[in-house]
């Protein structure tokens, strides 16, 4: 098993991309710290991975908070003795709306949720991570590598995780700490469902990638469950695309 043994955090866990990786992890061998505010998502995600015997535990996290960032960190190795592995995971979409009519508060929430959490899940788990070395996976977009209109806030907080994960990199890999990213294109996950309900936007936004087709969140666990095994051990700094070629498109 790839992951055997190691310790992880999961952002946003109780659903969508978040818990197909928890899932992931655990089937090869992990233990997993599922963290998500929504405590009965979270506690559902923890009863999936201990349905297979697999090692889980919830813990109730604001991201955008950097004392429950914090916390997490703290009762995860109170727990399980240590940590591996973080994937930054949690976000939120946005309004569809031109730049200057986007609220500010909105802007604030954006950006908070999808790029203050990055960093606070930075800041809080390298401590530890840097006592043995480790592996940071953020989860960026699409549309943090290419602009899209009417999500600016959106666009600009998931083009700062890419950024953002190619200085943690250069920062700490001489302490044996990976830092990469996994920027998914359409997903069937939750953030998706309004574009769903607009059958006209919904005909070409489903098929505006070289595939042809939406991805699942178990494909974009997938790549980050690479990204945070042996197999990636020279790979640091980079953004995998998993978007079904839309970057191309």
């Amino acid at each position: 098993m790839r992951l055997s043994g190691r310790v992880s955090i999961i952002t946003g866990g109780g659903g969508g991309i978040g818990r197909a990786t928890a899932l992931r992890f655990s089937e090869e061998g992990a233990n997993v710290v599922v963290a998500d505010l929504d405590e009965s998502r979270g506690e559902e995600t923890v009863r999936l991975i201990r349905e297979k015997n697999g090692h889980g535990m919830y813990v109730r996290t604001n991201v955008r908070d950097s004392e429950s960032m914090q916390e997490l960190v703290h009762k995860t190795v109170e727990h399980f003795g240590s940590l591996d592995i973080l994937v930054n995971n949690a976000g939120i979409g946005q309004s569809e709306v031109r730049s200057i009519d986007l609220e500010e508060t909105e802007w604030d929430d954006v950006l908070d949720t999808n790029l203050k959490s990055i960093f606070l899940g930075m800041k809080h788990s390298i401590p530890e991570l840097m006592k043995k070395g480790g592996v940071i996976v953020n989860v960026s977009s699409l549309l943090g590598l290419k602009g899209r209109k009417y999500v600016s806030a959106y666009n600009a907080a998931k083009g700062g995780v890419v950024l953002l994960t190619q200085n943690a990199a250069l920062e700490y890999g001489k302490e044996g700490i990976r830092v990469n990213a996994v920027a998914p294109g359409v997903i069937d996950t939750n953030i998706i469902e309004g574009w769903k309900k607009d059958e006209r936007k919904w005909s070409v936004i489903s098929q505006s990638n070289a595939l042809r087709r939406i991805g699942n969140p178990d494909e974009v666990a997938s790549a980050i469950l690479f990204l945070a095994s042996d197999e990636a051990s020279f790979i640091t700094g980079s953004t995998l695309s998993v978007d079904g070629g839309g970057l191309i498109y």
